[in-house]
């Protein structure tokens, strides 16, 4: 398989379970969470105060969505890297999938666990994820070295 079709295969695959997350909170996690939860202190958001479960659900529902977005920047480092193979390219694609496992993966197990801690790694998928763009923009703007 050569290094078009996996990114392109790989972000169709985290399309998929980004959508099977994303019913899965709509679906299944509002009981989870209302039990888990309903012990624990209302969080502040944005000075109002948001019961644990629903801010957790937000929270999920949240790492699907940008799970689903980095998929689709996958497919499109795919659909690039067949026209022009480069390092970027693959910088890029690297970049989105650890982006998903820590951002989106962190948010899943931190919301179903409830682990605080795990909150804190969250954000090094966040500038992994502003990483993949620019990496992705210079795969677009700039003749890379092939693979």
């Amino acid at each position: 398989m050569n290094g078009s079709t996996f990114w392109i295969a790989l972000g169709s695959i985290l399309a998929g379970l980004a959508v099977a997350a994303g019913a899965f909170a709509a679906h299944g996690l509002d009981g989870f969470f209302a039990k888990k939860y309903a012990d624990t202190p209302p969080r502040q958001v944005a000075g109002i105060d948001v019961p644990a479960a629903q801010k957790y659900l937000a929270d999920f529902k949240t790492g699907a969505e940008y799970q689903m977005y980095h998929a689709l920047g996958m497919i499109a480092v795919g659909l690039l890297m067949r026209w022009q193979p480069s390092r970027a390219g693959t910088i890029a694609g690297v970049c989105f999938l650890l982006g998903i496992v820590i951002f989106s993966g962190g948010l899943y197990a931190l919301t179903l666990t409830g682990m605080r801690k795990l909150g804190a790694i969250v954000p090094i998928g966040g500038v992994l994820f502003i990483v993949g763009w620019a990496a992705l923009a210079c795969a677009a703007l700039v003749r890379g070295k092939p693979l």
